[in-house]
């Protein structure tokens, strides 16, 4: 048992997202020391009460970085669901790497998250700590399922994977106002900034050693269709350039074991009937139109309205009946090929996701993992442990050679 007085501490238990993951936690039923943390004790202790469990409350803001350091000393594990980050996280994040304390959260922001590695990851190699973003629909899904599909590939004996295409097949759900918020942040930090943009564009922006990396030409993430080999075709995929850039900094930690030559692309699938391709082309002009109506002064404030805000999200009705799939093709160095399946029940935004947040939490603080530390991702943190954690949740995570 550790000398600290918690075992894990949900930071932002009050908000919407953060009461969806203290219910996971109090349904998970585990013996662990939890307690609920965030800037209200009085919404803090209406969540305990209406949970029906007996954890402590602590009381810190994202702006205080004497309560953030004391939060992260008292814990062996903090689960964070108080974004924007790029906004809130990173006093946390410090605080976390230097305690020696893991930490976890839903961020889908690639510059937070450079900046994290930048600020944070000598911090934590030095003590300890597993710092881990990307816990949510983004980008557990897309960085276990490639991992899964390694795997698969290396126990095959077939080789190395050299491309990996995800297709989102089905998600029903809503988007998140928490992630709608962190792409305003982003897109207002590129607009103060143009040089980030280029960065943005780097497919290892999140990569360990840029220098490092194999020269395998252009991987765009573009707002364009394409129509497969097979006569599928796909439109883009809003989180795309964040999942790819997690897959690849989790290839890279791994010394390049799925494959030093591995492109990895992802899209959304729709289809191959005659409709397919109009569907596929009305997806990418309204992606391409969001996209360019939150860098436009005179259309923001309208999307600003429409879109929803933090905090607000779907019924419980409506969170039960989402689900996702998605399904990987591989292609290998030894010729041969393998598909992959990502799935759950439940909103991929909300209800899946907090299912994905809470047993990262519960791995990390009680799982046998890899002697890693340092600004990891999901798939180099927790790996197979989550991956066993998720199925027995519910999911499907699964690989398979097609020849």
């Amino acid at each position: 048992m550790s000398d600290r007085e918690y075992d894990l501490v949900l930071f932002g238990a009050s908000g919407f997202v953060g009461k969806l993951v203290a219910r996971r936690l109090a349904e998970a039923r585990t013996d662990l020391r939890i307690a609920l943390a965030g800037r209200s004790e009085s919404r803090l202790t209406a969540v305990r009460d209406e949970l029906g469990v007996h954890w402590p409350v602590v009381v810190a803001d994202s702006g205080d970085p004497a309560a953030l350091a004391d939060l992260a000393r008292s814990t062996r594990v903090v689960l964070s669901t108080v974004g924007p980050y790029a906004r809130h996280g990173l006093p946390l994040v410090l605080a976390c790497a230097r305690a020696g304390t893991s930490y976890a959260d839903l961020t889908g922001e690639a510059l937070f998250v450079r900046e994290s590695i930048d600020l944070a990851d000598g911090l934590a190699r030095d003590s300890g700590a597993r710092i881990v973003h990307a816990c949510g629909f983004d980008s557990v899904p897309s960085d276990l399922g490639v991992q899964v599909l390694a795997e698969q590939v290396a126990a095959d004996d077939a080789g190395e994977l050299t491309a990996v295409l995800l297709l989102v097949v089905a998600a029903k759900g809503g988007f998140s106002g928490g992630t709608v918020d962190s792409l305003r942040g982003q897109v207002d930090a590129v607009r103060a900034d143009p040089a980030l943009a280029r960065r943005l564009a780097d497919p290892y922006l999140l990569s360990p050693d840029r220098e490092a990396e194999p020269d395998l030409g252009p991987q765009p993430d573009t707002f364009l269709t394409h129509r497969l080999d097979d006569g599928t075709w796909t439109a883009p995929f809003v989180m795309a350039p964040f999942n790819t850039r997690i897959v690849r900094r989790s290839n890279a930690l791994l010394g390049h074991a799925y494959g030093r030559g591995l492109r990895y692309a992802e899209a959304v699938r729709t289809g191959r009937s005659p409709l397919s391709p109009l569907i596929a082309g009305g997806v990418a002009i309204g992606s391409a139109a969001a996209a360019l109506g939150l860098r436009t002064p005179l259309v923001r404030p309208l999307l600003d309205r429409l879109l929803p805000d933090p905090g607000q999200g779907p019924s419980e009705k409506a969170q039960r009946e989402g689900s996702f799939r998605l399904e990987l093709r591989a292609a290998t160095t030894s010729g041969r090929r393998y598909v992959g399946a990502v799935a759950a029940a439940g909103d991929p935004g909300y209800a899946a996701t907090s299912v994905m947040l809470a047993q990262a939490g519960l791995s990390l603080a009680q799982d046998d993992l890899p002697e890693r530390a340092g600004v990891l991702t999901p798939a180099v943190a927790m790996g197979e442990a989550l991956a066993d954690r998720l199925r027995a949740a519910g999911f499907t995570l699964s690989a398979q050679a097609l020849d």
